[in-house]
């Protein structure tokens, strides 16, 4: 289900078609990519585009669309390091859970499990006194 293009068709008279090929032409793209930056446009903010005139802006001129924010370097180094730390925390989460699975399966297979014996119990069981020393293996 990957995201599929779909067409819109409409019709527009002779005159703007033309002042819309005009700005495809001044902008070096082609009259779809009109269309297209317009529609993107209109989604991003939600419907609400207002198309002004250049010369009917007011306030400060503009730089150009998108405008552009510097950013020092130290905050993209820093977001770029805390990405790689990112990737490196789900690196090893998914290496975690992978050996998590890995000894549940083990668990689940074993049918035989064994008891575990510790030998002061043992001793108690057998009536052996605790004062003894106890077993030392090795």
């Amino acid at each position: 289900m990957g995201n599929k293009n779909k067409t819109i068709s409409f019709r527009v008279n002779e005159d703007a078609f033309e002042t819309l090929r005009e700005i495809a032409e001044e902008r070096d793209i082609s009259l779809s990519a009109v269309f297209r930056d317009y529609v993107d446009t209109l989604v991003a903010h939600n419907g609400q585009v207002q198309v002004i005139p250049e010369n009917e802006l007011t306030g400060e001129t503009t730089e150009g669309f998108p405008p552009k924010v510097e950013v020092p370097k130290s905050f993209v180094r820093e977001h770029e390091r805390l990405e790689l730390e990112a990737e490196h925390l789900r690196e090893q989460l998914d290496e975690h859970k992978r050996y998590v699975t890995q000894l549940r399966r083990q668990l689940d297979n074993d049918e035989e499990i064994e008891e575990v014996v510790h030998l002061e119990e043992l001793d108690r069981e057998n009536g052996g006194d605790e004062t003894e020393d106890p077993y030392r293996l090795g």
